[in-house]
């Protein structure tokens, strides 16, 4: 294929059954919105122009698409699929290639697909459209493809106006469609609206070019990949078939999942060899693991890059900005966020570590919290190589500890500490003997009353 790529992402809906003030387009899926995830795969693939129907909410779609280089057209009145596509012909009216006709509400269609879609437009019989089916286990008010065993469409049928021997067939048509920019719009001019609906019919484009003598043909994909979604027990039914795809592929690639089912993954997690990760871990947006780590149970982890040899959790939580050096341990109940854990370096113990960085080798106590925030800024705190912050410590920012210094633990330390020093704020300890005895003799005499 040498032909330029136009993509039209149609996402005029309104989506009222997800009951939502969010854009049904823009509800994530793995970390990302449903239309972010199709505009990657469309960009993947080459594509010149991105052109989005907006309608119902269209503020938020674009806005939304702005950053991404996608061109929005909107459509005032909902009036069918077919006039939907033909809001897109003035922005398109210089373009010269193919079109590919998508859908917003329909995500995870591959760029692969996509291919399959374009080569078969270009095939030897010249195609006038290619449409995308599928069998669904259910093809319910799904439109009908009637087509003859070499992929050439006989008939396309709304579901709404198919007779009973129509509706017997179970090639369904997902409504994504190629075309040549040449044909599509002249054969949209001519859609009409006289059916059950009163609506102008996408599909109506391959019966006219039949009509004409022109043919259109039918590739087929898994109904997985072509499943839309209009509610939220759709959107959290997709979620599962994505997290489940997600977790076949990381083990393919080389990570030991212990409960698969359990770990969910963002749309960009990746993942080194050898990585181990326990069950009910979470992937946030933004996590980049290296080789050979392990990944405790209850641990969630956003916005984090790990690197070779590092163990964390279980019960961590790392927050976007953390980063941990070769074979660095965070244990249970520690929170890092904008915070660096140098090589060798461990925090195996109910911390937090905020705005921090922490040198190479250095032994973070349990209950040691960096004090960052004073209410209105953040402040950082710099922990040297090989320093020791004992237990229940508090370094109030902005703070730096020296490398190989010792804080005292339950110190409060509010200004630095040099290398190699002893830092300690402590208050000495009073002892009274015999005092505990005398006190509980006089309660329980009280109590005895």
């Amino acid at each position: 294929m040498t032909a330029p790529i136009a993509a039209i992402i149609l996402a005029a809906g309104k989506g009222t059954r997800m009951k939502s003030d969010t854009h049904k387009v823009l509800h994530p899926i793995a970390g990302r919105p449903m239309l972010l995830h199709l505009i990657d795969s469309v960009k993947a693939l080459g594509a010149a122009r991105e052109v989005v129907v907006v309608g119902a909410g269209r503020e938020q779609v674009e806005a939304a698409v702005a950053s991404h280089g996608a061109e929005t057209v909107h459509q005032a009145e909902q009036l069918g699929t077919g006039h939907a596509v033909l809001q897109a012909k003035e922005a398109l009216a210089s373009f010269d290639g193919d079109v590919l006709i998508l859908y917003g509400d329909v995500p995870l269609v591959s760029t692969a697909t996509m291919h399959r879609m374009l080569e078969r437009l270009h095939g030897n019989d010249n195609p006038a459209v290619v449409v995308l089916g599928f069998r669904p286990l259910d093809p319910g008010a799904y439109g009908r493809v009637i087509a003859d065993p070499s992929g050439r469409i006989v008939k396309m049928v709304e579901f709404k106006d198919a007779s009973a021997e129509e509706r017997a067939e179970t090639l369904c048509n997902s409504g994504l469609m190629a075309a040549r920019a040449s044909d599509l719009f002249g054969l949209l001019a001519r859609v009409g609206n006289t059916n059950a609906a009163g609506e102008y019919y996408l599909v109506d484009i391959v019966n006219i070019a039949a009509g004409d003598g022109r043919a259109s043909a039918v590739i087929e994909t898994q109904a997985t990949e072509v499943t839309g979604v209009n509610s939220r027990g759709e959107l959290a039914a997709l979620e599962s078939e994505w997290q489940h795809a997600r977790r076949q592929q990381a083990m393919v690639d080389g990570a030991t999942l212990i409960a698969p089912e359990t770990v969910w993954f963002a749309h960009d997690t990746q993942l080194g060899r050898d990585v181990t990760i326990e069950p009910n871990v979470v992937f946030g947006p933004g996590v980049e693991v290296a080789d050979k780590v392990v990944i405790h149970a209850f641990s969630h982890i956003e916005g984090a890059t790990i690197a070779t040899g590092v163990s964390v959790g279980p019960y961590a939580r790392l927050r976007p900005g953390a980063v941990l050096e070769e074979g660095s341990r965070v244990g249970n109940f520690v929170e890092m966020k904008k915070a660096v854990l140098g090589k060798g370096a461990k925090a195996n113990h109910l911390t937090y570590l905020g705005d921090t960085r922490v040198g190479a080798g250095a032994n973070i106590g349990a209950g040691t919290i960096t004090c960052n925030y004073d209410g209105f800024f953040k402040y950082g705190t710099e922990i040297g190589e090989g320093a020791f912050i004992g237990s229940n410590s508090a370094l109030v920012a902005p703070v730096k500890i020296g490398d190989g210094a010792i804080i005292g633990a339950g110190s409060v330390i509010t200004s630095d500490v040099e290398a190699d020093a002893l830092g300690v704020t402590r208050a000495s300890t009073t002892i009274k003997a015999g005092w505990a005895k005398r006190f509980r003799e006089l309660m329980l005499a009280k109590k005895a009353k």
